[in-house]
């Protein structure tokens, strides 16, 4: 009878729309908006168009755990508790769980991974463009070994395409769209004995010779200089073959800006390929940018551009947000979100300028990192300060720090490991948790307390997510392989 009554219960619940205005907390906030989310998950409506556009936005060492951060942040900034707050990427009707190990390593790097979205194919650690029967380092390996990337299919049927990142451009995402290299550290040389394949940054300046690459923004302006140039900001260059690649570039007609001045000044009509190197290495972080345009300014200037470019056979786009990565792997995470912010103003600006009708936005990170998040906090902690104590009484936490069993209290977030390891080398890797208060964890510059001592905090093998609206992104769906993004992609494109 008891199973009867339960089946009967959830028939009436299933069907009478007017059943949950009965129920006692039917008034209640919390459950309109489930209501609400319920009708629009019913609402959805797969879109099988062909994708004319596709952008795939990657925040490097953006994984679920640093996604959070991200949005705690930007909530707690516009002055609410952070947890309910919704990125614009998380607003997407369509996501999945990635699987992002590469074929010889549990933990992934940013080069094998950037192959599996930009080619199909899952490869090695540390090498680009390339399968996985690459020896690292090992030039004679790479023959026949080498895989097409979605910039160069895409350039084949006629789409303009483009990179952009706020790391170097030869950095390892941001070479996934172009390069075939056995390192990804081969930037701006290769070994002596290696002929049989050219460093990174000539292979970007071969794609934009050939028109593969219509747009290139980013760092690295070192890599296309001879080491007895300055560059305009006076930061000599690292070329060790005397090539100036930047002037070959302009000689080709390339349009070339350094600076936000410079880069103001670029024709964005599809005239010429553009090439921005705005910073001799990576860009800055976000928090410190000075004289150089923010991630939504570069995406903004190459949709601009390559929508004129492309005309109706349409465009691709690799966007990288990739000092999300770096100021994890410094531990310092007040300037990994704000790097994360950034990232999030590129997406809605990328939404904003596209028809959601005919172009494909996949958002995703290439791997985590060894982040993690204390407990037990009350509403309304700060992100990046200290974990405060839950109020019985109501929402917000109480003001009154959780103290742990050294009697110190903590921060909300904190990592495994990396250069605030409390275990000090000068205390023979032992020694006492130091007190912190609110004001020192909530600088800028501050360091999350970690526990293993590393000099620099390490990625993380967990999955991360992806998020995707347009054509073909209800594909994005349960738990998938990171090459399988590319398979969507290319169905996308080719669906008739």
């Amino acid at each position: 009878m008891k199973t009867r009554t339960v089946v009967i219960f959830t028939a009436t619940l299933c069907t009478t729309a007017t059943f949950a205005q009965e129920l006692p907390q039917s008034n209640n906030t919390w459950f309109t908006e489930g209501q609400a989310a319920l009708e629009a998950a019913l609402a959805k409506q797969p879109n099988t168009n062909r994708a004319t556009n596709v952008i795939l936005m990657i925040s490097d060492g953006n994984g679920v755990g640093t996604n959070y951060a991200t949005r705690l942040f930007q909530g707690q900034q516009s002055g609410n508790f952070g947890d309910e707050h919704v990125l614009p990427h998380e607003a997407f009707p369509n996501l999945a769980l990635v699987k992002t190990y590469n074929v010889n390593a549990q933990t992934p790097d940013s080069a094998g991974t950037g192959t599996a979205m930009m080619s199909g194919i899952k490869t090695k650690a540390g090498v680009v463009g390339v399968n996985e029967k690459v020896i690292r380092g090992d030039c004679t390996t790479i023959e026949g070994n080498t895989v097409a990337s979605l910039n160069e299919i895409m350039s084949e049927m006629g789409k303009a395409t483009g990179i952009v990142s706020t790391a170097r451009i030869t950095h390892a995402t941001p070479a996934s769209a172009y390069a075939k290299s056995v390192d990804r550290n081969f930037e701006e040389a290769v070994p002596e004995d290696c002929t049989q394949q050219a460093d990174i940054a000539r292979q970007l300046l071969s794609a934009m010779a050939a028109g593969t690459i219509d747009v290139a923004m980013g760092g690295g302006r070192r890599n296309f200089l001879p080491t007895d140039t300055p560059d305009d900001e006076q930061d000599m260059g690292r070329r060790e073959d005397g090539r100036n690649l930047i002037t070959e570039a302009q000689h080709a007609g390339v349009s070339y800006a350094w600076n936000d001045e410079t880069f103001a000044a670029m024709p964005l009509d599809g005239s010429v390929p553009l090439l921005g190197l705005f910073q001799s290495g990576h860009m800055q972080y976000d928090a410190d940018r000075t004289g150089e345009p923010s991630l939504a300014e570069m995406t903004t200037a190459a949709i601009t551009a390559l929508q004129t470019a492309g005309g109706d056979n349409g465009f691709f786009l690799q966007i990288e947000a990739g000092r999300v990565d770096h100021a994890n792997h410094g531990g310092n995470l007040a300037r990994a979100v704000r790097d994360g912010v950034a990232f999030a103003e590129a997406v809605a600006a990328a939404d904003e300028l596209t028809d959601d009708a005919h172009t494909l936005i996949v958002v995703t990170a290439d791997h985590e990192h060894a982040i993690a998040f204390n407990g037990y906090c009350g509403r309304g902690s700060n992100i990046l300060g200290l974990c405060m104590s839950i109020d019985g009484e109501g929402t917000k936490h109480s003001g009154v720090p959780e103290l742990a069993d050294d009697e110190r209290p903590y921060t909300v977030a904190g990592y495994l490991n990396g250069p605030g390891s409390v275990l000090r080398e000068d205390m023979n890797f032992s020694g006492v948790r130091p007190q912190i208060v609110e004001d020192e964890v909530t600088d800028l510059d501050y360091i999350q307390q970690a526990l293993i001592p590393k000099s620099s905090e390490t990625h993380s093998g967990e999955d991360v997510a992806v998020y995707a609206k347009g054509p073909f992104a209800h594909l994005f769906d349960g738990t998938i392989e990171q090459n399988v993004i590319f398979h969507i992609i290319d169905h996308a494109v080719t669906a008739e």
